[in-house]
């Protein structure tokens, strides 16, 4: 009798080795939720091919929007099973507004599945941020920590402007790694799959098309078709126009146009500047990126047109930031109002906002007529008017995911050429900024 075929293509399974302390938490002797948490751990770090599992720092749980009975019913589980979170851990989006009752159009049974849900992770022992970006809120993760984050802006974020490590954590995976403390080293926990396997080259963008905020949401998109799930380095980029909030912008957008969870940025981005001369690698493949590149990704998140009506300006997409709030404060100065016909939303998180209002930000904006939304997201849940048709953002990430969700027009512009618009009724752009 012959010998069967060899499998082709398969992989050897990697053993993974548990502590002591992990075996406890698996058998149950830290209680049935931490037993609960750490099973769907192990299965992780089974799937991942990863050879031990490694302590992480903090959480930043994603599973708070309301998507069904399924997700609650886990989160309540886990809370009546007694689960607490053992290191610190922020929450992301919620699908209410808790500060401004009302403000969400769901009808009220699933208005208050959405609160459970949210009550249930309160229960746990996480804070209620309520926030896309807990990149913004004081203690966040220091240069290489390990953390279990999830939300795509938040791990690309991590990642790469602040040079912490997070694999990408979904739904139940981030919960579990709050509860457990441990997730497996995989993934970019590991140092070799941190370093870029290609190179941007950005000096054929002019540093003035930089200097618009638009300009990287527009960078992000390019970055993102072009990488797809690969590390990157851009380079020939100047580092005076690189700060946190176009970081942000360019990261939200590759990780929504794209599966960017980690980029690197020559001279700015941490790892980067640790790595020096050595990266990018001489051999490493190039691909060439222009201002024209930049126009026609703005041209691909764009749906409407120059002079259309306008209905509603939507920025904050992540959640706008206290120098956002600072910058916009500069524009509305003037008191030049907003057209009746253009409703003015920004969205940021509650931490922030209280920041914006101790400085007078938050007030200017609403003398404006902006309105502000906390704890959710515009394009997730219904807040924008129903009679809206046009919108216009300087979200990367909104103008990719605001059609299909909210079957509209947008247009990506700065922040200027937003206000500028929203007080004409009409879109209205500066062709200038992008040559």
């Amino acid at each position: 009798m012959t010998d069967p075929p060899a499998a082709v293509g398969l992989i050897e399974p990697v053993h993974l080795e548990l502590s002591g302390e992990d075996e406890a938490k698996l058998a149950g002797e830290r209680g049935p939720a931490v037993a609960m948490a750490m099973r769907l751990i192990v299965a992780l770090a089974k799937v991942s091919q990863a050879p031990r599992l490694i302590d992480v720092e903090s959480a930043h749980i994603d599973g708070c929007l309301y998507h069904g009975q399924a997700g609650l019913d886990f989160a309540e589980k886990l809370a009546e099973l007694g689960a607490s979170v053992s290191v610190p851990t922020t929450l992301n989006v919620s699908s209410l507004d808790l500060m401004h009752p009302g403000l969400v159009r769901l009808d009220p049974d699933e208005t208050a599945a959405a609160k459970r849900l949210m009550d249930a992770y309160v229960a746990m022992g996480a804070r209620a941020t309520w926030t896309c970006a807990p990149y913004q809120l004081a203690d966040r993760p220091a240069f290489g920590t390990d953390v279990a984050w999830a939300e795509s802006n938040a791990i690309v974020f991590a990642n790469s402007a602040l040079g912490a490590r997070t694999a990408r954590y979904g739904d139940f995976a981030d919960v579990c790694a709050a509860i457990t403390g441990r997730v497996p080293y995989a993934g970019l926990h590991v140092t070799a799959n941190r370093v870029p396997t290609l190179e941007l080259d950005c000096s054929g963008i002019p540093t003035r098309v930089l200097d618009s905020d638009a300009a990287w949401a527009a960078l992000g998109f390019a970055v993102g078709k072009t990488v797809g799930e690969r590390v990157c380095i851009l380079t020939g980029i100047d580092s005076e126009v690189a700060d946190e909030d176009r970081l942000k912008a360019l990261g939200a957008t590759a990780a929504s146009s794209g599966g960017v969870a980690l980029f690197h940025v020559a001279g700015v981005t941490p790892e980067a500047v640790a790595a020096g001369a050595d990266w990018p690698a001489p051999d490493l493949p190039r691909i060439s990126l222009t201002a024209d590149t930049l126009r026609a990704a703005r041209d691909d998140l764009t749906t409407a047109t120059v002079g259309d009506r306008l209905d509603a300006v939507s920025i904050g997409t992540p959640h706008f930031s206290l120098s956002e709030f600072a910058k916009l404060a500069d524009v509305l100065r003037d008191g030049e109002p907003f057209h009746p016909s253009c409703t003015v939303w920004i969205s940021t998180s509650r931490d922030v906002l209280a920041l914006a209002r101790e400085a007078g930000f938050a007030q200017l904006c609403e003398q404006a007529g902006a309105k502000l939304v906390v704890d959710t997201c515009t394009y997730l849940v219904p807040i924008l008017s129903e009679t809206v048709r046009t919108a216009m953002t300087t979200s990367g990430k909104w103008a990719w995911y605001a059609p299909a969700n909210m079957g509209i027009d947008v247009v990506l512009g700065s922040i200027d050429e937003c206000i500028a618009s929203a007080r004409a009724g009409r879109v209205i752009r500066d062709e200038a900024v992008w040559h």
